[in-house]
């Protein structure tokens, strides 16, 4: 049996500042190309079998930043990043982000920080404004690679009516 696709949610989480709250995930994590030192994505993982995509989302986001939510956020954007060394499906992540809106609050997971570090390879968090994302000029990427396109969209005009396509 050919292994498919690794099915995730991810949370774009925005403060009252419309700043971002980013993972620093470093090597050996998945998401972290072999050229690059560390890749800054939204908090969230896999989807353990038998849960849902929203089951997953607060178990993730409770499980990394400590935070708990009890609505039902949108889904905001849809992304298939597909390995280029694998054939298609396999080796691929299809990440589903769902739009969350919270006060400002200092992540801290349920997990512990020791655990995340290494277990996750999840080497700390930042809240971001999208300038400092566009303006960002070292060597850590980010997930998805032109993040400020969409997080430019979301934040000025709200969730969209169905989830956006992003590329890798």
């Amino acid at each position: 049996m050919t292994p498919g696709p690794r099915h995730a949610v991810r949370a774009i989480i925005l403060d009252e500042d419309d700043r971002i709250l980013l993972c620093r995930f470093v090597p050996p994590h998945p998401a972290v190309p072999e050229q690059a030192t560390a890749v800054w994505a939204a908090p969230g993982g896999g989807i353990e079998p038998g849960e849902d995509r929203l089951t997953a989302l607060r178990r993730e986001l409770h499980e990394e930043t400590g935070l708990v939510i009890t609505a039902d956020p949108p889904h905001v954007w849809h992304q298939h990043v597909m390995a280029a060394d694998h054939p298609p499906g396999v080796g691929s992540i299809i990440n589903d982000y769902f739009l969350i809106r919270a006060t400002h609050f200092q992540p801290r997971g349920e997990l512990g920080d020791d655990h995340l570090a290494t277990q996750e390879s999840l080497a700390g968090f930042r809240w971001w404004h999208l300038a400092e994302i566009a303006d960002h000029t070292g060597s850590d990427l980010f997930s998805p690679r032109e993040l400020t396109t969409p997080l430019t969209a979301l934040i000025t005009t709200g969730a969209p009516a169905r989830p956006v396509r992003l590329g890798l």
